[in-house]
């Protein structure tokens, strides 16, 4: 019996970042999946880890309910590796920056390694 491997779908990953679905968004995420996230509160040596999807759905719904735009760019996918960059803005001008990169396994992302930067 054959079997069919499900591809991951980067366009759809864009579009729920940039429309803010996080319900889109964490269904992407394998149930085991982890989420590392460097910032200047969780420097290299000390990431913010999310162990489960329950703890990346927590995460991407607040993000998401922020009132702030993401536009999503140089999305790349190679294999069972993806690569992009949000540029986010609040309404009052101040911006964040995100890359991310990703592991793929069976069309979810496993593994995701993020750095962030915002204007102070």
């Amino acid at each position: 019996m054959a079997t069919t491997a499900t591809k991951f779908d980067p366009q759809a990953l864009k579009r729920s970042i940039e429309e803010r679905d996080a319900s889109a968004q964490v269904a992407m995420f394998a149930e085991n999946a982890t989420v590392e996230v460097v910032d200047k509160a969780n420097p290299p040596s000390r990431p913010l880890v999310l162990a489960d999807r329950d703890a990346i759905r927590t995460q991407i719904e607040d993000l998401m309910s922020r009132d702030m735009t993401h536009k999503v760019s140089g999305l790349v996918v190679e294999g069972d590796k993806a690569s992009y960059v949000i540029d986010c803005q609040y309404p009052d001008g101040s911006k964040v920056l995100c890359l991310a990169t990703l592991e793929l396994r069976d069309g979810q992302i496993v593994r995701q390694r993020g750095v962030q930067a915002w204007d102070e």
